[in-house]
């Protein structure tokens, strides 16, 4: 028989792939408390969205003071969860980065993804590429509000002047969850191509990250 509120116990019997998203959470959680079991606290850390489908990805969004709001859920308990939820982050991320290629806009969008979706204002990201497509150095240009972040061209080639870049590509993260290029996105992105070209360093891509989707300016017909 299987033993629904004894994680230990299955993933000995029946290995890690058998226990529930709650379960591998009451694992790290280790203890519940008198009235809850740490299966069942678990639960309520994954049913703190309101959704019914105690998904993990809860735990990108959750801060110290979310889930110390759940009885049970102390200073420890939570320093526990914030930082399996950054482990796996880096885990995923350092997958992805085996397949990342520059001149493929999918691998890099899913590469830097997990970073930048979840930001709650508008950031620029500028890769420096060599002549063999290999990075150099990436850098935040810019913070922004909201729904708006400054940059300014020059920044970006200063920059890759500097460090000796033979081609650039910009990232940004639209905090609204949706992609698609605004006017001043699309003007911007062809103004530093542009510039660009007079100084023979290419703008490969502007990518913009969304919920979970993303826009290449260079597919999209945007850049040229």
């Amino acid at each position: 028989m299987k033993h629904p509120e004894m994680p230990y116990e299955r993933f000995l019997a029946y290995g890690a792939k058998s226990l529930t998203n709650a379960e591998l959470l009451a694992v790290i959680l280790r203890t519940g408390t008198s009235q809850y079991s740490a299966t069942e606290l678990a639960g309520q850390i994954l049913s703190l969205n309101g959704s019914d489908d105690q998904s993990l990805s809860i735990l990108y969004d959750l801060s110290m003071s979310d889930l110390r709001k759940i009885n049970g859920i102390g200073e420890v308990k939570a320093i526990k969860l914030l930082c399996l939820s950054e482990l796996a982050g880096r885990m995923q991320q350092g997958l992805k980065e085996r397949n990342l290629q520059f001149n493929a806009p999918q691998t890099v969008a899913e590469y830097y993804m997990e970073t930048m979706c979840h930001l709650e204002q508008e950031q620029v990201l500028l890769l420096l590429l060599d002549s063999r497509l290999a990075l150099i150095r990436e850098q935040i240009l810019s913070i922004g509000t909201a729904n708006m972040a400054v940059l300014s061209p020059r920044d970006v080639f200063r920059n890759a002047l500097k460090e000796g870049a033979v081609f650039v590509m910009l990232l940004h993260n639209h905090p609204s969850g949706n992609p698609a290029p605004s006017d001043e996105d699309i003007e911007l992105t062809r103004r530093i191509a542009s510039a660009g070209r007079m100084l023979e360093l290419e703008l490969l891509d502007h990518i913009i990250i969304g919920s979970r989707r993303f826009v290449s300016m260079k597919e999209a017909g945007y850049l040229k």
